[in-house]
């Protein structure tokens, strides 16, 4: 017999089936596995959407208040390009950094962006520039608001990509156990049964024939018997005696076979002890 719709290719056994259930039962738990690491996930993304929401909403804000301030820098400071000052007092190395940091959301390593400002390595206020000094010192101020909000927009984006593809894996995992794999064991273990109850009843048929077949050779032994005149219940109890006299020698042989066993035994520890 052959399960509907498609199965594994195993041979029907007690050792298969033990097998096939045990597979079963590590499909189930890894679906549930699963399923529980997909739904954290899908958490996670939905808290992460809202906040890049808000993010990038609050980038705009602080892209407008810089812009504004750079132009408030330069009428300030006008008729006088303040684009050289600024350029004389950048330093050689950078005092803005970024170090990146690893968040755990369900065996997920998420990206998580910080940034460094070293005050020290900041080079001077732009003083001496008259009444253009303090606008652009309020320029600096507010385009380092809007690169700290464009960090937490890459930190809230990169790993807003990483979860969407984690979570496309893990559902096509989940998808898989439960249309594919999953389906595919309880055939096979359906299979396995039925070709074991079959077995079974095919066993049993033939042990039916086999006593049917000896009943029927016992009985035309009888009927030759009495055809030829022979005492049935003398050669009955003829055959007892000759079973019990063959069942009584087997257990005398036996135990005198232990008893000589028992005196070698005590041979050899005499000749041992000495």
């Amino acid at each position: 017999m052959s399960g509907q719709g498609a199965r594994l290719n195993i041979f029907p056994t007690r050792m298969a089936l033990s097998t096939m259930n045990m597979k079963l039962k590590g499909a189930i738990r890894g679906h549930s596995l699963l399923k529980k690491k997909s739904d954290a996930l899908t958490m996670r993304f939905r808290a992460l959407l809202g906040k890049l929401a808000d993010a990038k909403e609050e980038m705009g804000k602080e892209m407008k208040t810089a812009s504004f301030s750079l132009a408030t820098a330069k009428w300030a400071a006008s008729p006088l390009d303040i684009s050289h000052t600024v350029i004389e007092n950048v330093g050689s190395t950078a005092f803005e950094k970024l170090k990146i940091n690893a968040d755990n959301v369900a065996g997920v390593q998420l990206p998580v962006f910080e940034q460094l400002t070293d005050t020290a390595k900041q080079g001077e206020q732009l003083t001496g520039l008259g009444k253009g000094g303090e606008q652009i010192r309020k320029t600096r101020e507010s385009y380092g608001k809007a690169l700290k909000a464009l960090i937490i927009i890459a930190s809230l984006q990169t790993s807003f990509v990483t979860l969407d593809e984690v979570i496309k894996i893990t559902n096509r995992r989940v998808n898989a156990i439960d249309s594919i794999v999953r389906p595919k064991l309880e055939r096979t273990i359906a299979y396995i049964k039925s070709e074991l109850d079959e077995i079974d009843r095919e066993e049993f048929y033939r042990l039916k024939m086999i006593q049917s077949k000896k009943k029927i050779a016992a009985d035309k032994r009888e009927a030759e018997l009495l055809a030829l005149g022979v005492d049935l219940e003398k050669v009955t109890e003829q055959n007892n005696l000759a079973r019990a006299a063959m069942d009584s020698g087997t257990s005398s042989m036996l135990s005198k076979s232990g008893e000589d066993a028992e005196e070698a035994g005590g041979d050899e520890e005499s000749l041992i002890v000495f």
